[in-house]
């Protein structure tokens, strides 16, 4: 009994306080911190407090909810044509393999293009409406859908193919029967990304110039400085998207999918030459041109407007002046890569720093995931201005935006990478009583690692260039929304061609060192 006193009596007052806290007390403080906080800072122009919030949600219910239904219905639409695109993307490159790479390399190279610079060449092509809304909405999703897919669709053991070709069957047996099965859990994966990105991209197309929708209560909110306007328009985007996140994996556990063996890995192929990589980047190059001019003479858009290849070499190298505007789009290109990758790094590192700790401190991640899901969820085109009027209009604050972007779907992928690592692994380290992070788990985290690290490319190009467009006033995003605003359609289709072909080459230039980190890592393993 004189044993136990001492620890019945140890921490009496901690217990008291828990039984005396309501249940449910805990969002209440935060509330109430939050909203001294944003009293304490009013000056400041920060953050708006939850009041101002509630007030302005409960003044505007109506405006806002129409705004939301023609947004939301754009980004639906959106969605499912980005996601069937995606889809028969990678049934396609399945089904006709010499074709995979060229067909890849496409499809990345029209991921790359920028949202802000697309968005007005769309709006001159479909004139009022909603088309630019539900094609940005579309292209923001399709890759997200795509390459998950087309790892997928190759996930099932090589028995199971095996299998199907001593009965006689043929691919289109193997399609149905194993390729379709083995592909879902990783469609599911892919469309729980695409929600977010779909509600995002039909923002931005209401930038350009649409009478309508949350992108445009946006713009008035920022050009208004109405900072508790545009806080609530950052909630109730984050609280859609959330709800699309969270059903999508709900949709998921229902028809009990097991999660993919590795998120968003791109498909490896192994023997591949020096010459045979230039030989496919020069091929992709050839279709790109080919198909960027025969679509304008097929569809007779006016020279004017729809600029073809030639026109933009003419631009940028043998035009009177082409000196003078290679270099404002260099300079504009240089500031802005100055802030991108810095913000890409940060948020790479971030988000497989914060996986690694959650692998040595499990319990945190109750804390850390649903933040970072609601970070991920708000609309670059919302947290973008407030992230900006927080840290400054310098290069703080730009980087800030691109590593917001990035670290949540980084993190989610490395947490995948480390969830496979063998069991048999572990429990041998366990024996030893030694730690496997650095020896067994990071090196099964780094094929997911260098996975999202190729998805954020674009997504860095995104986060930048809104940043630069609504916030800063610099850099090639500043530059995009200039020369659209005065119809210099040579500037703004130079600038979509340099940004793909930036984005193009970074993306080769991960691969390789992909390729070389991990064969090294291979071998070190198979050394030991």
């Amino acid at each position: 009994m004189t044993t136990r006193r001492p620890a019945l009596s140890r921490d009496p007052a901690p217990r008291a306080a828990a039984r005396s806290l309501p249940r449910g007390s805990g969002p209440l403080l935060v509330l109430l911190l939050w909203e001294a906080l944003a009293r304490a800072t009013a000056s400041g122009f920060i953050i708006a407090a939850p009041s101002q919030i509630v007030h302005h949600l409960a003044t505007h219910a109506e405006l806002l909810l129409r705004a939301l239904g023609t947004t939301g219905w754009a980004a639906l639409r959106g969605f499912v044509w980005g996601n069937l695109a995606g889809v028969l993307l990678a049934l396609a490159a399945v089904l006709v393999p010499r074709g995979e790479r060229l067909l890849s390399t496409l499809a990345l190279l029209v991921f790359c293009l920028p949202l802000v610079a697309t968005g007005p060449i769309l709006r001159v092509l479909y004139g009022p409406g909603a088309g630019p809304q539900v094609t940005l909405a579309a292209l923001a999703v399709y890759y997200t859908t795509f390459l998950p897919v087309l790892v997928g669709l190759r996930a099932a053991p090589q028995g199971w193919f095996d299998l199907v070709r001593s009965y006689g069957r043929g691919r289109m047996t193997e399609l149905r029967e194993v390729r379709l099965p083995a592909a879902l859990p990783y469609l599911v994966a892919g469309l729980q990304i695409a929600a977010p990105a779909a509600f995002l991209g039909a923002m931005v197309g209401e930038f350009t110039g649409a009478e309508r929708g949350l992108g445009v209560l946006t713009v008035r909110a920022l050009r208004a400085l109405d900072l508790p306007a545009t806080w609530s328009i950052a909630g109730l985007a984050a609280a859609v998207s959330m709800l699309a996140f969270a059903a999508v994996g709900w949709l998921g556990r229902r028809l009990d999918l097991a999660p993919p063996e590795v998120l968003l890995a791109p498909p490896v192929v192994r023997g591949r030459r020096a010459w045979s990589g230039l030989a496919e980047a020069a091929l992709a190059l050839g279709v790109t041109l080919l198909v960027w001019k025969g679509s304008m003479a097929v569809f007779g858009l006016p020279r004017f407007f729809a600029r073809r290849p030639e026109d933009v070499w003419s631009y940028l190298v043998t035009a009177p002046g082409a000196g003078a505007q290679r270099q404002r789009l260099f300079a504009a290109l240089g500031e802005t890569l100055v802030l991108a990758v810095p913000g890409y790094l940060a948020g790479l590192l971030l988000g497989a720093g914060l996986a690694l700790a959650l692998a040595l401190r499990p319990r945190l991640a109750g804390a850390v995931i649903p933040l970072s899901i609601a970070l991920r969820s708000i609309p670059i085109v919302a947290t973008a201005p407030l992230i900006v009027w927080a840290l400054g209009r310098g290069a703080t604050g730009s980087i800030a935006v691109v590593a917001t972007m990035i670290f949540f779907p980084t993190l989610i992928a490395c947490q995948h990478g480390l969830a496979r690592t063998p069991r048999a692994v572990l429990d041998l380290f366990a024996v030893y009583d030694a730690s496997p992070l650095l020896r067994a788990q990071l090196p099964a985290m780094l094929p997911a690692f260098f996975a999202s690290a190729r998805m954020a490319i674009p997504a860095a190009i995104l986060a930048v260039t809104t940043a630069e467009w609504l916030a800063t006033g610099r850099g090639i995003g500043a530059l995009l929304a200039t020369v659209a605003s005065t119809s210099d359609y040579g500037m703004l289709w130079s600038a979509i061609a340099l940004i793909g072909l930036a984005s193009v080459l970074a993306h080769a230039l991960l691969a390789s060192v992909e390729r070389r980190i991990l064969s090294r890592t291979s071998a070190e393993q198979l050394a030991r």
